[in-house]
């Protein structure tokens, strides 16, 4: 497959804009409706390269004590150590490994994901959603993407049998990135 040129204008480096980004997740819940979530403190930046995207790269540091399932007890089990183990790993983080333009604004981006200390390598597929200038007269890019992964595979293996049969709280866990980034000067 060909590059696309027309991302050339978006070389250069980026940060995340915490206050327009989004790293949420998705999990079902007694096996009858899904619980949502979000991550509120994390950092990251990127090296877009528009003439060549598989030169581009990724790294994000989510704050795992930063968990925000909208429910304080909640809130308080996943960042103990039956999920998260924040004392230990205070740090979630994704390191692309590669990044391949799989179609006109369609990447896929694969890297080493680090949950509970553990590192597997997770592909997300992002959508680019555009370029614009802000009031500031800041360049903003936007991506979307989304991708799922089984928690057990990151030593997140605590859950409680049900007495109708299954769990409460899936294995399938679904991770959402919804991505403002501002070019650095």
């Amino acid at each position: 497959m060909t590059t696309q040129t027309g991302y050339a204008n978006l070389t250069g480096e980026y940060t995340l804009d915490p206050t327009h980004t989004r790293i949420g997740f998705v999990a079902r819940h007694a096996m009858v409706t899904k619980v949502r979530g979000a991550f509120n403190e994390f950092t990251g930046t990127a090296h877009i390269d528009g003439d060549d995207p598989a030169k581009s790269s990724v790294t994000v540091a989510i704050k795992a004590n930063s968990i925000d399932t909208r429910n304080a007890d909640r809130d308080a089990h996943l960042r103990s150590n039956d999920f998260l183990s924040m004392d230990e790993h205070p740090e979630i983080t994704f390191v692309s490994t590669s990044i391949r333009q799989t179609g006109d604004a369609s990447f896929d981006v694969t890297g080493d994901l680090t949950i509970k200390g553990i590192t597997k390598s997770v592909t997300v597929p992002f959508e680019f959603e555009g370029t614009a200038q802000d009031p500031f007269g800041n360049t903003r890019i936007g991506f979307e993407g989304s991708t799922t992964i089984n928690r057990k595979d990151f030593g997140v293996t605590w859950n409680a049998a049900l007495e109708t049969g299954g769990v409460l709280v899936s294995d399938k866990v679904t991770l959402e990135f919804e991505v403002s980034a501002i070019k650095t000067a």
